[in-house]
């Protein structure tokens, strides 16, 4: 069963090793492209990596998350280094996921910026 069933989660941007494709969530076009292209840099890289599918995506309250998942049949996907990169991306772009954060509390869920 999956944990987060009745949890509304936006993707933001994503990549795919078996299809070779990057996505970004163009409702979210107003990101500097700045941003868009480290984004695009951390996701591709996560599946040339790591394999499988990558995904950072935005949790009801604004928080960012990364997610990832495989094929049943992929024996090439490197589960444990996932669990080690996801927490090294984490660790690293802590301060641009707490912008983004902040981004889609602001333009998605309009919270006031005061109370933020």
């Amino acid at each position: 069963m999956d944990q987060n069933a009745g949890e509304e989660r936006v993707v933001l941007c994503g990549a795919n090793a078996y299809e070779k494709k990057y996505y970004f969530n163009e409702t979210f076009a107003g990101i500097p492209d700045s941003i868009k292209e480290e984004l695009h840099i951390i996701c591709v890289l996560f599946t040339e990596e790591i394999g499988g599918i990558f995904t950072i995506e935005f949790e009801e309250d604004g928080n960012v998350t990364m997610r990832t998942e495989y094929a049943e049949e992929d024996y090439l996907y490197d589960e444990i280094g996932s669990g080690l990169l996801v927490n090294e991306v984490r660790r690293k772009r802590q301060e641009l996921f707490e912008s983004l954060s902040l981004y889609y509390r602001v333009f998605v869920l309009h919270e006031d910026i005061g109370e933020l």
